[in-house]
C-alpha cells in the first residue's frame, strides 16, 4: 500500500475524482434509497420500507444504480408518478448520515495539506448532485483547502478542457500534477491531458 511519502515530491498539486475515489459512492446511493423507501411507506403504506430498502440494496449490488427505479417499480408495483420524487432525491437528499472519506485517503489529503500542496476535485457527474455529495461529506476540516471543478460545466471528462483551465487558473504545468482516480474515464482523462495518473486503489 502506497503512502504520501512514496509519491514524487516534485508534484505541486493533486487532482481527485469524487465518487469511489474520496469516498464510496455506495454510501450516498443507499441513503437515497433509504429516504425514498420511507417516503413510499409513509405515502402508500406498501411496500414496507424495510422490504424496499433490502431490494434496493441487493439490486444495486448486482446491477448498479442505472434503471433501479424501474426494477423496483416492476417488483413492487410502485406508481410511475413517484419517479420524479425518486430522481429528485439524487439532487436534494438530506442524508441521515454524513459521507465518510476512505480512511487512507483522508490521511493522504491531510499529508498533502501539511506539505502545502494543492488539492483539486474534478468530478464528472451532474454538478448539482456532486455538490450535494460534497456538502454532506465529513471533510475533517479539509474543506477550506479544496478547489472543486465540475467537468460538465467546461467539458466532460475524459476531454482535457477542464485541466487546461486549471493549469491556466493556478499557473501550473502538466508535470506539476498527479491525477488520482479509479475508473477508465479517469485514466483516459490523465492520458488525454498528458498528466501522470495513479489508481487510488494503491492507497485504499
Amino acid at each position: 500500500m502506497l503512502k504520501y511519502i512514496d509519491l514524487d515530491h516534485r508534484k505541486k498539486a493533486f487532482i481527485f475524482e469524487l465518487d469511489d475515489v474520496l469516498y464510496p459512492e455506495r454510501d450516498y446511493l443507499l441513503q437515497v434509497y433509504y429516504l425514498f423507501s420511507n417516503f413510499i411507506e409513509f405515502t402508500e403504506t406498501f411496500p414496507p420500507a424495510s422490504d424496499l430498502i433490502e431490494f434496493f440494496k441487493k439490486s444495486y449490488e448486482h446491477h448498479g444504480d442505472d434503471g433501479i427505479f424501474d426494477r423496483a417499480k416492476e417488483v413492487f408495483g410502485i406508481n410511475e408518478k413517484y419517479r420524479d420524487n425518486f430522481d429528485r432525491l439524487y439532487f436534494t437528499a438530506r442524508l441521515p448520515l454524513k459521507l465518510l472519506l476512505f480512511s487512507n485517503v483522508l490521511t493522504l489529503l491531510q499529508e498533502i495539506v501539511i506539505d502545502r500542496k494543492d488539492i483539486f476535485i474534478v468530478t464528472h457527474g451532474k454538478p448539482e448532485i456532486q455538490m450535494n455529495k460534497i456538502m454532506q461529506t465529513e471533510w475533517n476540516g479539509l474543506e477550506k483547502y479544496l478547489k472543486v471543478y465540475y467537468a460538465q460545466e467546461i467539458n466532460q471528462k475524459p476531454e482535457s478542457d477542464v485541466l487546461s483551465y486549471i493549469l491556466k487558473e493556478h499557473n501550473l504545468l502538466r508535470k506539476d500534477l498527479l491525477i488520482l482516480g479509479n475508473a477508465l474515464t479517469d485514466k483516459e482523462f490523465a492520458l488525454s491531458s498528458g498528466v501522470d495518473y495513479l489508481n487510488v486503489s494503491e492507497f485504499i
